[in-house]
């Protein structure tokens, strides 16, 4: 059986089980098992994976933005386990809540430098 990866899952949201959006497939992370067969292990998010999936110059540049706003770059993609994966559809919907996943790097940089010393951002709702 044939399964085009690249178009059933690459730029689809990504959405939680509360339905809060986690980000989008940027990029697909693979594996090899016991007897040398690749398969997908997990899903890929962030500036650092679509820099690396776009390539040249604007992936470079995707991925030097993303670098910069991090206290220890270089910043690795978000990593999505397949295992949370529900269904895909539209969008992938996953079996989990955002806050189960590991934070994204550039946006726990963006929260604490820039959201967090927005007056009263202590009382929005996360």
């Amino acid at each position: 059986m044939r399964v085009q990866l690249a178009k059933q899952l690459l730029d689809r949201q990504i959405v939680d089980v509360d339905g809060r959006l986690v980000g989008r497939v940027d990029d697909l992370g693979f594996a090899v098992d016991a007897e040398g067969v690749p398969y997908v292990d997990c899903l890929l998010s962030g500036h650092a994976a679509l820099g690396r999936r776009v390539g040249g110059r604007i992936g470079r540049i995707l991925v030097a933005v993303a670098d910069r706003l991090t206290d220890q770059p270089p910043v690795p993609p978000r990593r999505i386990p397949l295992a949370v994966v529900d269904r895909v559809g539209s969008a992938v919907r996953l079996r989990c809540r955002a806050a189960d996943l590991p934070p994204s790097p550039v946006e726990s940089w963006l929260r604490q430098h820039l959201v967090d010393r927005i007056p009263g951002s202590a009382r929005a709702s996360g």
